[in-house]
């Protein structure tokens, strides 16, 4: 990413303001501190409503975790590092099991919900590097 760790941390650290440069992200409601209830939609006809709660939120290791409920059960990561050419690595990483009942009886549809996934992720990487590059 084109700006320093301490600046994407930041960036990615407020969850509420994602709709700003994640179209997918629908609705990002600040519920306190640690608890922001999302909706996102990628091309698929459903949304996703999933509670996140701040597990872990460490700006000198560069980490943001947070556990995950409601449509999808888990936990998502942002791992950031210093890039050996300036700017900031990240990588996210996530374990989720689907809990709604439909997702659940769409197992058979996985390679699709994989495609739609790294879409929804691809398009989440560029906006927020368009982010970072307007700040």
């Amino acid at each position: 990413m084109p700006a320093p760790p301490e600046v994407v941390y930041q960036t990615l650290e407020r969850l509420d303001l994602y709709p700003q440069w994640w179209r997918q992200v629908k609705v990002a409601e600040r519920i306190d501190d640690d608890t922001c209830r999302v909706v996102v939609q990628s091309r698929l006809p459903f949304s996703l409503r999933i509670t996140a709660h701040r597990s872990r939120a460490d700006a000198i290791e560069g980490v943001l975790e947070a556990r995950l409920t409601g449509d999808l059960a888990g936990f998502s990561r942002w791992s950031l590092s210093p890039a050996p050419r300036g700017g900031t690595s990240v990588t996210f990483s996530e374990e989720v099991e689907a809990q709604r009942p439909l997702l659940r009886r769409l197992a058979f549809a996985r390679p699709v919900f994989v495609v739609n996934h790294r879409t929804m992720m691809r398009s989440g990487e560029r906006g927020l590097r368009a982010h970072l590059m307007r700040r």
